[in-house]
């Protein structure tokens, strides 16, 4: 395990049990997803957090001010500890050892669906049902949308990959064709 996973380890620890204390731990959980996706997801936005050249104060001035109000006080003391040390890079998985935590403590797993398209409200809650007599346990589902995929889903819980899209099926098709054929 790298040195980066401890440490997001760490603070995924300790900002869960001042969630646990507040009672907000989900409400915490969307708050980090929600930095963790807008800090990847913009280039301007990771380039200026990553820049050497800015100050770790300019940094935190320009995400105070843009945050504003829109986090909880312990994700923004948080963020602002992280900025302070420079380790903002650890927040995807400090974002992954706070779903575990969670998880852990509701009895909770996370299923990552790829699919074509969104998945509606009741597909969702067929899946849930569906893979959490499988895993046993409650389930929550993050839908993704992969325009790779050429039809069916891919489901990820933890380090288990269910494959049932389309791409998947026929190689697992030709592979019994190859068996066969020996």
């Amino acid at each position: 395990m790298s040195r980066e996973a401890v440490v997001a380890g760490r603070y995924a620890k300790a900002l869960y049990e001042i969630a646990a204390q507040e009672g907000r731990t989900l409400e915490v959980e969307q708050e980090i997803r929600a930095l963790v996706h807008a800090f990847y997801e913009d280039k301007d936005i990771q380039k200026f957090i990553s820049s050497p050249k800015i100050s770790e104060a300019a940094k935190w001035e320009a995400l105070e001010a843009a945050l504003g109000g829109r986090l909880s006080k312990p994700v923004v003391s948080l963020v602002k500890l992280l900025v302070e040390r420079g380790r903002t890079g650890i927040l995807p998985e400090l974002l992954n050892r706070y779903i575990k935590i969670t998880g852990d403590a509701f009895g909770l797993a996370t299923a990552i669906v790829y699919t074509t398209y969104p998945l509606s409200e009741e597909e969702k809650s067929a899946i849930a049902d569906e893979f959490g007599a499988m895993v046993n346990k409650k389930i929550r589902v993050l839908n993704e949308i992969d325009k790779d995929l050429l039809g069916g889903m891919k489901v990820r819980i933890g380090d288990t990959l269910y494959d049932g899209s389309l791409a998947g099926k026929l190689e697992r098709l030709e592979k019994s064709f190859r068996r066969q054929a020996l």
